[in-house]
């Protein structure tokens, strides 16, 4: 009989609890690597074997030289970065350790947004018109060529963190010489109106298993940027959106070269020409409480999946549980309140009330597609009259 594996989950936000809790449910020792300000956590402690606390910033050679100081005395079977921003960790602790997983070639495809978006384009995939920010005489070019408006996006935000709307190259230059020698970690990309659409999906052996297509109410940047109210809704499982999106995501997964885990990916529907391109994709569960969306029209907890396709390993045959076919929508807001009190919204269709400081939110769950989306409609104007706050855009992820 095999002996147990054991993971080093590495994470800098409070986050994957129920991955690491799976984990110990199959068997599995569970170490957390995790950052100092998050001692206090909550943190499923009865399910780790010992956390170990990294000042903030530390730089990843000195994470190398702690990890494999503990390897000394606990083997590491497995390492996996249960946050976007600690996926270039986790690889390169992975390469110096060879412990088997993704390497930082392959990382950079779900972290880079440079790096998938020409990958993506090399495979087939559309993907708004691009160029990176390297050589001035290129970038005149494709200002001369490309039509604006444009958006500056830095290549390893998550989210829209950093991301700036440019409406005429005058306006690029100065921002530019303000970022000086970082001038490299960003691209400059057309601008697309259109309807943003999000594929989360659970892949085993370079297949999607599953995959739960669903649309936002405003673009992820417009919340972001200017404020507002954040919603997002399943689509009907056979409407002609979900199922162009389905195909287009298992191109996307086989493009990018994911073997194994999940994936949270984000396309965009032009108002101009009908077409969906490509925008992002993270080898992570997708955040905003996107997951427990997920999970409750579906029965599928995607934290739980992926803890179980990385004990699996492509050794053992990984069985996706039975799926329900329910839909679901989620409202999440900026509140003014410190504690919100959404008591007021009863319908049989809130199957939970999100609880986080300054934030009110309410996942939904119907048979009836429509009615989510009648229900999303109808609380966004009572959310925005009763709790919505606007603060300015931040230049880190809040989860």
């Amino acid at each position: 009989m095999s002996s147990p594996l054991t993971f080093l989950c590495i994470t800098t936000y409070e986050k994957g609890q129920e991955f690491m809790r799976e984990c110990k449910r199959q068997g599995c020792h569970v170490f957390l690597l995790t950052a100092e300000k998050l001692r206090d956590a909550d943190w499923p402690r009865e399910s780790l074997d010992d956390i170990f606390y990294i000042p903030a910033e530390l730089p990843i050679p000195e994470i190398v030289k702690a990890v494999t100081y503990l390897a000394r005395e606990k083997k590491i079977d497995r390492i996996v970065a249960l946050d976007e921003f600690d996926m270039e960790t986790a690889a390169t602790l992975r390469e110096h350790m060879r412990i088997p997983g993704m390497g930082l070639t392959t990382m950079r495809y779900f972290r880079d947004k440079l790096a998938m978006r020409m990958q993506a384009l090399e495979r087939g995939i559309r993907v708004p018109d691009f160029i990176p920010v390297l050589n001035h005489d290129d970038i005149r070019y494709y200002l001369d060529h490309v039509s604006g408006p444009w958006v500056l996006k830095p290549r390893s935000e998550a989210s829209a963190i950093g991301i700036k709307l440019i409406d005429s190259p005058d306006a690029l230059w100065p921002i530019l010489e303000s970022l000086g020698d970082r001038q490299s970690s960003f691209l400059l990309e057309k601008f697309i109106p259109g309807d943003v659409y999000h594929v989360d999906s659970v892949v085993s052996e370079k297949e999607v298993v599953f995959s739960s297509v669903s649309r936002y109410g405003q673009p992820p940047m417009a919340v972001a940027q200017k404020g507002g109210i954040f919603t997002t809704y399943l689509l009907a499982g056979e409407s002609e959106e979900a199922t162009a999106l389905r195909a287009l995501n298992s191109e996307l997964i086989q493009a990018l070269g994911l073997v194994r885990g999940v994936s949270h990916a984000e396309f965009i529907r032009a108002r101009g020409d009908g077409h969906f391109y490509f925008l992002e994709c993270a080898a992570r569960v997708g955040g905003a409480y996107i997951s427990e969306m997920v999970e409750i029209a579906s029965g599928i907890n995607l934290w739980r999946e992926w803890a179980r396709i990385e004990i699996a390993g492509g050794k053992e045959p990984y069985r996706l549980p039975a799926v329900r076919s329910d839909y679901a929508g989620l409202i999440l807001s900026l509140a003014r309140q410190e504690d919100p009190d959404t008591s007021a919204y009863n319908d049989p269709e809130i199957a939970l009330r999100l609880k986080r400081r300054h934030h009110a939110g309410l996942v939904l769950r119907s048979s009836d597609p429509a009615r989510i989306q009648g229900l999303l409609e109808n609380y966004s104007r009572r959310f925005a009259e009763e709790f919505l706050a606007i603060e300015p855009p931040g230049t880190k992820p809040a989860a």
